[in-house]
């Protein structure tokens, strides 16, 4: 058995199967870890939805910004999909509301304390530890599984409050954690959210620091797997001495897709078909 964490698919459905070949998966025995953004901008959001779901306990998936911009989409009459999202393809499937609810109930933060990994798709704000994370994660993951997950979608969007407080509390609170764990990047010293600066490190403001430089892992057992920021370009040394694994490597920016096996660190890469202008 293996567990093999993969980086932003974003409906690139071709990639993701030639990459699970090169890695010889077999859902009887492995696991897969994604990193969140299995739709959008890419060509085939829904097969992806469609082949991930049918993995059943053999994929652990929490939810990228735009995986939540979907179901925001789909919930919302006054949110519709712009010219540049390529999600139409669920929106107009005869299975919508049963992909949509399958997602909708996938977590923002996953900890395997046995291998020693820690799953979320942007990254974690230095005033919290592991526990904490899980904890206000699940406050969301809580509103986005019951009978008021319309009012999550209705309030999602927005980039206020931009620094944490335990004190928060009702739509402000929940939008900031989302805002954490989908679109963090950058922060200040003391965990203030940059929600402008997207590029690889060095072309941000002196201020801003990335967040993995800031957050102090407990101990040398403990690892973090993230996706979300393709720019960022991190070498196998640096993610190994940092103990951090970004692996969004912009497979639909006509990079590479890439899988990282947990058991023993060794990453696999096939090359991207599609080519489109960098985003978020």
């Amino acid at each position: 058995m293996a567990t093999y964490a993969l980086g932003d698919i974003q409906g690139c459905f071709e990639e993701l199967k030639a990459l699970l070949d090169r890695i010889n998966f077999d859902s009887r025995h492995d696991q897969l870890w994604f990193t969140g953004d299995l739709v959008n901008r890419g060509p085939q959001s829904l097969a992806v939805i469609e082949f991930v779901r049918a993995l059943g306990d053999a994929a652990i998936v929490v939810l990228g910004n735009h995986d939540l911009h979907l179901l925001a989409c789909a919930t919302i009459d006054r949110f519709s999909p712009g010219t540049r999202d390529t999600f139409n393809d669920v929106l107009n499937s005869p299975a919508c509301d049963e992909h949509l609810t399958w997602l909708r109930h996938q977590r923002l933060f996953y900890r395997d304390p046995i291998l020693g990994y820690t799953l979320v798709h942007a990254g974690i704000p230095p005033q919290w530890t592991l526990m904490d994370a899980a904890g206000y994660a699940a406050e969301v993951e809580f509103v986005l599984h019951s009978d008021d997950f319309t009012a999550f979608f209705d309030n999602m969007y927005g980039n206020s409050p931009d620094l944490w407080d335990r004190a928060l509390s009702g739509w402000p609170r929940i939008r900031l954690v989302t805002n954490y764990l989908t679109r963090l990047r950058y922060c200040s010293r003391e965990g203030r959210i940059d929600f402008k600066n997207k590029g690889p490190v060095g072309s941000q403001p002196d201020h801003l620091i990335p967040w993995y430089d800031l957050y102090v892992i407990p101990n040398d057992t403990e690892s973090i797997v993230f996706g979300h920021w393709s720019a960022l370009h991190l070498s196998a040394r640096q993610m190994r001495d940092k103990r951090i694994y970004a692996l969004d490597t912009g497979a639909v920016w006509g990079g590479t897709l890439t899988a990282m096996r947990l058991e023993d660190g060794r990453m696999f890469s096939v090359p991207s078909t599609v080519n489109l202008a960098i985003d978020d």
